[in-house]
């Protein structure tokens, strides 16, 4: 039995972070599971959800055959799976929005374990920073893409240019990952009969987006991150940049 399925779960530290773990779980479920997960991290408060991971998982298994739900080849299958997923995301973005939108000022008030007022801050001076383009650039940081979602609504951004913008983020977003994996697939066909090369594949990608996660939580935890010039916001964003 290789030892490799065993190490994965390991590095992300929760089973059900595993994609691979799900997909052997749950099989076909796999899909309804990662529109749920997708939903969730887009909006609903948990910003630690392996959203990238299973989109890239999700392209990997479908150019393998590893997944099968809709009838037809394995491109229509991936062209109906993302524009679920594209769905998933952007319905998680409403909710948010509307959550933030709704609650407001005690969203901010509140300085508990995962919504610290640091993130709404910095998180704020990102949007400041990228204007619109921050519901796009937004989508591609595990972390940042739930934060803006409630900010924008605890801002009160327009709605219609929140909407219009968060759907273009979360195309971009599904489409492009989802493709890089399915292109993998393709273009390695051995890949579909060498299920631990798959695994790397997908450990791998895991591991540069949790690289990135750790430096960019580090230069946001730094004490220069903090309002050293007085200007009432934090001097670097929500994705670790100087502001």
């Amino acid at each position: 039995m290789p030892a490799l399925p065993e190490i994965v779960p390991l590095f992300l530290g929760i089973d059900w972070l595993d994609p691979e773990w799900l997909l052997d779980r749950f099989g076909p479920e796999f899909l309804w599971i990662s529109l749920l997960i997708l939903f969730v991290e887009c909006g609903l408060f948990f910003p630690f959800l392996p959203g990238d991971a299973l989109l890239f998982a999700y392209g990997v298994f479908v150019a393998t055959e590893r997944i099968d739900v809709f009838p037809g080849s394995p491109l229509v299958e991936l062209l109906v799976g993302t524009t679920l997923m594209v769905v998933a995301a952007f319905g998680g973005n409403v909710a948010g929005y509307e959550i933030g939108r709704k609650l407001g000022p005690p969203l901010y008030a509140r300085d508990g374990r995962l919504l610290k007022r640091r993130y709404f801050e910095e998180t704020e001076v990102f949007f400041d920073k990228h204007g619109n383009k921050a519901l796009v650039i937004g989508r591609f940081v595990a972390f940042v893409r739930t934060y803006i979602t409630i900010v924008a609504g605890v801002t009160r951004m327009d709605r219609a240019r929140f909407y219009t913008w968060s759907l273009i983020g979360a195309v971009l977003w599904v489409d492009s990952i989802a493709m890089l994996g399915y292109f993998l697939g393709r273009k390695v066909p051995w890949l579909s009969h060498n299920i631990d090369y798959v695994i790397i594949a997908i450990f791998g990608f895991g591991g540069l987006l949790m690289l990135f996660e750790a430096i960019r939580r580090r230069r946001t935890n730094a004490p220069e991150a903090d309002d050293r010039d007085h200007d009432g916001r934090p001097d670097r964003d929500i994705a670790g940049f100087d502001v």
